[in-house]
């Protein structure tokens, strides 16, 4: 087992990749903010699916996956189709022209990662692919097992990670983010109203 300090040093270089990442979320177009980057990339990876799915993955409520829906639905790049299992529900499906997006969006990202690295050899980048394959291994689908239903989800997934191919991500997401309706800032308004009560009360 590697030594505490490697696994200090570790910490700071993986929270450093919040750099990475942001320097992909600016590369999103202004009509495809990440909210909706990361919904197009769900859907590619994921397939069909309902938006209460679509809204674990993300790691946010509904009402906020409904926002990002709303968006990439009237840009054409998602469509809305009864669920044959349940008429209440609808299914969401990756439009052609939502493919085209989203590999434009890898594209972006590809050339990116291969202008910054273009000094890099060959077996570096494998093997830097290797190891974050395997980082990311070891932790699992953390969005999927902590995202257990209940009124408040965990933390948005940013935008870098969704127009990255290798979100997760968006994926997953850029860098996450406490944001309306996600649950550290959900905990955050829930801590404030206890303690106001507890003040009106004493």
């Amino acid at each position: 087992m590697a030594a505490r300090s490697q696994y200090e040093e570790l910490t700071r270089q993986v929270s450093a990749v919040g750099v990475v990442k942001r320097a992909i979320a600016r590369l999103l177009p202004a009509e495809c903010p990440g909210g909706a980057a990361a919904v197009l990339a769900l859907l590619d990876r994921h397939g069909d699916m309902r938006l209460s799915r679509l809204a674990e993955l993300l790691a946010v409520d509904m009402s906020v996956t409904s926002r990002h829906v709303a968006h990439v639905v009237e840009q054409g790049w998602v469509e809305r189709s009864p669920d044959p299992g349940d008429r209440r529900s609808r299914i969401l499906r990756l439009t052609p022209a939502g493919r085209e997006v989203l590999d434009d969006l890898k594209q972006r990202a590809t050339d990116l990662l291969a202008d910054r690295l273009r000094e890099w050899p060959d077996d570096d980048v494998g093997q830097l692919v290797t190891l974050l394959t395997r980082l990311r291994a070891s932790f699992g689908d953390v969005r999927a097992a902590q995202l257990q239903p209940r009124s408040s989800p965990a933390a948005v997934a940013g935008p870098g990670a969704a127009a990255a191919p290798a979100d997760d991500a968006a994926d997953g997401r850029a860098a996450s983010g406490s944001t309306p309706g996600s649950a550290p800032e959900a905990h955050r308004q829930q801590r404030q109203q206890q303690k106001t009560k507890t003040t009106t009360h004493t």
